[in-house]
């Protein structure tokens, strides 16, 4: 009786504290949250519930394995330990992994939330992201190593690989020439403030807005809401324009072709109202000018202003439909025209629609 009580006991009761423990601190780190509702940290925390488990699970049935009294698997004692230690280590990872994406969270969600310059917090959001990522590969590289330096055959292995470490490492740093470019170039892009999170690019002619930026790549959403991947080498060795940086606000124009008699001082009157009746308008400034002329028409210019990229195309477009409108209601003559004179009399083909020279065999 006692060789089925004693591994039920032992397991069980290794099984059981885990979940109490695990219970315990979710429950504190709830009132915490609930104590302290400012700092997102404690609740964003909680998710590291399941990882907890099953790192206290491994830890406790690997201590206590020992004694569990488990005869019949003795012969595999070995390969259970080795299992349950990797199980550990994975555990574990995840548990870092989720604490640390928490920790960054939390950090950024506090700083977001009391930043009024957003060009700063879209570059802080940029570096906690490549942080992040960082720290996550990190991890993941230091828990694998961990795994294999847990085989006796890996150690010798890893033993024999060092003396040849010199060559590998050119090898490998002139096969992965691209890929470590990427990843410095991502850090440099982090650091560096050349292009953030959120910011408005054009990049080979293509306008959008930066949606992620990883240690390899750069994905930007095009306006028709396609995503461009590209690396991120491309933007530290070729020029791209960046509308945000600097500042989100930006003048924009729009062109109108009208006929000589338009009057330009109306028309400028009737600009200032149309922005001083649209929201949208930043107010820092605007103009109306002349800005070329044809024998047949004249460009006339106007100067718009708004703060972002976005609401300066708002802008643009109400100004141009509202002045169109104008002109058609109350100055018509002010529109593009194509002057035409009447056909000389006796040319047939013209009055039929006919090409000149192309008249049938009957005339």
């Amino acid at each position: 009786m006692e060789d089925v009580l004693r591994p039920v006991v032992v397991i069980g009761g290794a099984v059981l504290l885990a979940l109490i423990l695990v219970w315990l601190a979710d429950r504190a780190l709830r009132r915490i949250d609930a104590a302290h509702p400012e700092t997102p940290l404690w609740g964003l925390l909680r998710r590291c519930r399941i990882p907890l488990q099953v790192a206290l699970c491994a830890a406790l049935l690997r201590g206590s394995f020992d004694h569990a009294g488990l005869d019949p698997v003795k012969e595999h004692a070995a390969g259970i330990g080795q299992a349950l230690t990797l199980v550990l280590i994975a555990a574990t990872a995840w548990l870092a992994v989720r604490a640390a994406a928490a920790i960054v969270e939390s950090s950024y969600s506090r700083y977001a939330a009391g930043a009024r310059d957003a060009a700063r917090v879209r570059r802080v959001r940029t570096q906690v992201t490549l942080i992040q990522r960082v720290v996550t590969a990190v991890v993941i590289v230091v828990a694998a190593a961990s795994m294999l330096l847990t085989f006796p055959a890996m150690r010798a292995v890893g033993t024999s690989m060092l003396a040849s470490a010199g060559l590998l490492g050119i090898v490998a740093g002139i096969a992965a020439q691209s890929t470590l470019g990427n990843l410095f170039a991502g850090l440099q892009i982090a650091f560096g403030d050349m292009v953030r999170i959120g910011d408005t690019v054009v990049v080979d002619g293509e306008w959008g807005s930066v949606e992620e930026i990883t240690l390899t790549f750069l994905t930007v959403r095009t306006w028709d809401e396609r995503r461009i991947t590209m690396p991120v080498s491309y933007f530290t060795g070729k020029p791209f324009e960046n509308w945000s940086r600097g500042g989100a606000q930006m003048t924009g124009t729009v062109f109108f072709h009208l006929d000589h008699s338009a009057p330009v001082e109306k028309m400028r009157q009737r600009l200032l109202e149309v922005l001083q009746e649209c929201p949208e308008w930043d107010g820092r400034s605007w103009s109306l000018v002349v800005t070329d002329t044809t024998p047949s028409t004249i460009v006339v210019r106007a100067l718009v202003t708004a703060r972002d990229s976005d609401t300066l195309w708002t802008v643009r477009c109400e100004v141009r439909e509202r002045l169109l409108e104008w002109l058609q209601a109350e100055h018509a003559y002010a529109l593009p025209r194509v002057t035409t004179v009447a056909a000389p009399p006796g040319t047939p083909a013209l009055d039929r629609g006919e090409e000149p020279g192309a008249r049938s065999a009957q005339d």
